[in-house]
């Protein structure tokens, strides 16, 4: 059974209807990416597995267990964690201060929360370095790294990324494109949003191409971006 299953999935807008009936699978130790133009529904996708928008039809089964409609918080403690698009680290906080709320959610030894903090600090350096900085002090891909780093620190067994390069320079892009790829090395699902087709399709172990609600197409990155009609969709 896969980690996470979708089946015919529809979610709505007040009287406005986004998702329509989609379906698809992720397992553990595996990045799934979504393509799609802007308003195909990719980001829906994730927020409605998260909670934060109620399916209006369909199923959303997580390690076994149906999770369509729970609250956000109750969906976090099974083991799912989202990275919105704009991160929303808090600014006035430290980078040790931000990673220290993603571990408030279950009861940790000092040990185990130190574990936690360096197995971030082990993926991203440079939060080490600045684990005494305020986060408004951060660039743009060190936040996305804090962003990474505070979902991981409470172990989830699936993230949820949307837009995980957005408004970074390509050199900061391939280290975050690196750390997800090591933590689908590492048994963690990965469900992803990316504009950037060929960089995500690379770490990916499947896709789906999305269009208006629907998913339209799906496979093997390779054989995806095979067909010209998709390429030309994803300006590819």
């Amino acid at each position: 059974m896969p980690l996470l299953e979708v089946d015919r999935l529809h979610a709505r807008y007040e009287y406005a209807p986004i998702l329509q009936g989609i379906s698809f699978s992720a397992d553990a130790g595996e990045i799934v990416s979504m393509f799609g133009r802007n308003g195909a529904g990719k980001t829906t996708t994730l927020r409605t597995i998260m909670g934060w928008l109620r399916p209006s039809e369909g199923t959303i089964v997580f390690n076994g267990e149906q999770i369509g409609g729970l609250s956000p918080d109750r969906i976090f403690r099974k083991g799912i964690a989202f990275i919105p698009e704009d991160r929303r680290i808090f600014a006035t906080l430290t980078v040790e201060e931000n990673l220290m709320l993603g571990l408030f959610t279950q009861w940790r030894t000092g040990a185990e929360q130190n574990r936690q903090l360096d197995r971030v600090f082990e993926l991203f350096p440079r939060l080490r370095e600045r684990r005494t900085q305020l986060g408004k002090t951060l660039s743009g891909g060190e936040q996305q790294m804090l962003a990474i780093g505070r979902a991981l620190v409470g172990t989830p067994k699936l993230l949820l990324v949307d837009e995980p390069s957005e408004g970074l320079a390509p050199m900061v892009v391939k280290e975050i494109f690196e750390s997800l790829a090591r933590m689908r090395d590492a048994g963690i699902a990965l469900l992803l949003v990316e504009q950037n087709v060929r960089r995500a399709s690379a770490i990916s172990n499947s896709c789906y191409v999305m269009e208006k609600g629907r998913i339209i197409k799906h496979g093997a990155p390779a054989d995806v971006l095979a067909d010209e009609a998709i390429r030309q969709r994803l300006s590819v």
